[in-house]
């Protein structure tokens, strides 16, 4: 990704390069012809050049796409299930430990807990390793959805979609479903907790 990046920026720093000194020729220099005359082989050339340009650029880009939608030797499987509106998780890997999560009421919330945020049950994840989220839906669409992560991933009905993720940092993430799945669409919120992967292995159970 990163070297990708770096191609792709190297690519559009000199097209805007050529492009900035086109214009700046333009407006510098003095016009002494201004018939108007044929320019077929420049045409072509900037019809032709960008088109190559986005060949370039597609292909790396789409082996990248495809790369990061494999899950090679992931360390743990959770999967989640959308409802209306709340969110199901069972541990596979663990037993087969199942737990609910809705979201908290605001009568319950506690000093400084997020308003349509918070949930009773967090799932919790470790950091420093590949985890493997299975996505679905019993119902309508749904949206398993963390910002700060970079994880949007659609539940579907009769469809299981993963991503897979490694954390590198500790602490509470927060998201919500980003599909209009009814009613009580903005009230299904995700709540994420990472942990060190030492304290994680002593048992999900002990951090629920």
């Amino acid at each position: 990704l990163i070297t990708f990046h770096d191609h792709a920026l190297m690519a559009m720093s000199l097209i805007s390069l050529l492009v900035l000194y086109a214009l700046f020729s333009t407006l510098t220099t003095k016009l002494t012809n201004t018939n108007i005359t044929d320019a077929q082989e420049m045409e072509t050339i900037w019809t032709i050049l960008p088109a190559i340009i986005l060949v370039l650029i597609a292909f790396p880009s789409l082996r990248i796409l495809y790369l990061t939608d494999e899950v090679n030797n992931p360390s743990f499987t959770i999967k989640s299930i959308g409802h209306q509106w709340y969110w199901t998780y069972e541990y596979t890997d663990y037993g087969g430990l199942i737990f609910n999560s809705y979201m908290l009421p605001p009568l319950f919330l506690n000093p400084g807990d997020l308003r349509l945020l918070e949930v009773d049950n967090r799932v919790v994840l470790p950091i420093e390793a590949p985890v493997r989220m299975m996505i679905t839906s019993q119902d309508v669409l749904h949206s398993w959805t963390i910002p700060t992560l970079g994880l949007k991933t659609d539940a579907v009905p009769g469809r299981l979609n993963q991503t897979v993720f490694t954390a590198t940092r500790p602490g509470v993430y927060y998201g919500q479903c980003s599909e209009i799945c009814g009613a009580n669409h903005s009230f299904m919120p995700i709540v994420a907790e990472l942990i060190p992967l030492k304290i994680f292995e002593m048992g999900p159970v002990l951090t629920l």
